[in-house]
């Protein structure tokens, strides 16, 4: 299983104090070197945390895979066209919100995300859709051309072990499923810590974890090797 790391939150920190630390690529270095398999941003469209700066230099210096997040706007299309990473994440967003609050609707968005899929493949960008763990968003993930999703974990991780949180666990056993036998790459996050990620780690066809806040939270404390190699430890 492979780990990606997102470092929005590194921003998020320099942002506090408008100032010019932690630098997220030698974050993002500083992951890679510690054993993870892909860099993960997420610009939004009020650029909180990340900016355009940061994506240029990320793409100069990430080795491993760079997958940016985005909204499907024709905004950001032009900045993925430019910056050209490895994989473009197609996710919700709203200005109110604190984080992503859920998976993307792609049921009723089909006719404006499949030109914005079709210009980012046909430019060698793969695509990824951020999808609650459902089997009509993923069948329509499949109908756009989608051979990538990223399944959203939040609603396991926001609950407390009993029965809820194992009915919760068991749509995400459900969808890997369901994408695997129809040829879908899965891979998961949102809301995954160094408590909660093993039973979603024994989910076998999940094939990458996509994870930030614990591990930047984490990297405070013990330095960023540390709290990736942790995290590396735990899902394997």
């Amino acid at each position: 299983m492979r780990l990606a790391v997102n470092i929005d939150h590194f921003a998020t920190l320099r942002q506090a104090r408008e100032s010019d630390e932690p630098e997220p690529a030698l974050a993002a270095l500083l992951a890679e070197q510690a054993g993870a398999h892909g860099i993960v941003c997420h610009i939004r469209g009020d650029r909180r945390h990340i900016k355009e700066r940061d994506l240029r230099v990320l793409r100069q210096v990430v080795k491993t895979k760079l997958n940016i997040e985005m909204a499907a706007t024709d905004e950001m299309k032009r900045i993925a066209l430019d910056v050209k990473p490895n994989v473009v994440s197609l996710v919700p967003e709203r200005e109110e919100e604190l984080t992503t609050e859920g998976g993307l609707n792609v049921t009723p968005l089909q006719s404006q995300l499949r030109p914005f899929i079709q210009e980012l493949q046909g430019s060698d960008i793969h695509v990824s859709i951020f999808v609650d763990p459902d089997i009509k968003q993923l069948d329509t993930c499949l109908k756009l051309n989608v051979n990538l999703v990223e399944l959203n974990t939040g609603k396991y991780a926001e609950l407390k072990q009993g029965p809820d949180r194992e009915r919760a666990l068991s749509e995400l056993q459900a969808a890997a499923a369901h994408g695997r036998k129809n040829d879908l790459e899965i891979h998961a996050g949102h809301g995954l810590d160094y408590r909660n990620i093993h039973p979603v780690a024994a989910i076998p066809e999940i094939s990458e974890f996509s994870i930030g806040f614990a591990i930047v939270a984490r990297a405070a404390i013990v330095g960023v090797k540390t709290a990736v190699q942790e995290m590396l430890a735990l899902i394997s």
